[in-house]
């Protein structure tokens, strides 16, 4: 039986790909992507890293709660 995913699941898992990508950007390449997008912005470049984190905590959270299941 196919499990009905959620929105905030869905926008948890693209934000994670995109601080993944960055991260891998910044290995690789010394090229911080979300730093060059919003550089005109301090604010608004610390809400992404501030969201990506967020995400993280909420699909560990579903993982951990998968398995107790």
């Amino acid at each position: 039986m196919e499990e009905k995913r959620h929105l905030l699941g869905v926008i948890c898992e693209i934000l994670l790909i995109v601080g993944a990508i960055n991260w891998g950007l910044v290995g690789l390449f010394d090229l911080n992507l979300v730093n060059l997008i919003f550089n005109f912005s301090p604010l608004l470049e610390k809400a992404v890293y501030s969201l990506v984190g967020a995400a993280g905590l909420y699909i560990l959270y579903r993982l951990i709660n998968a398995e107790v299941r």
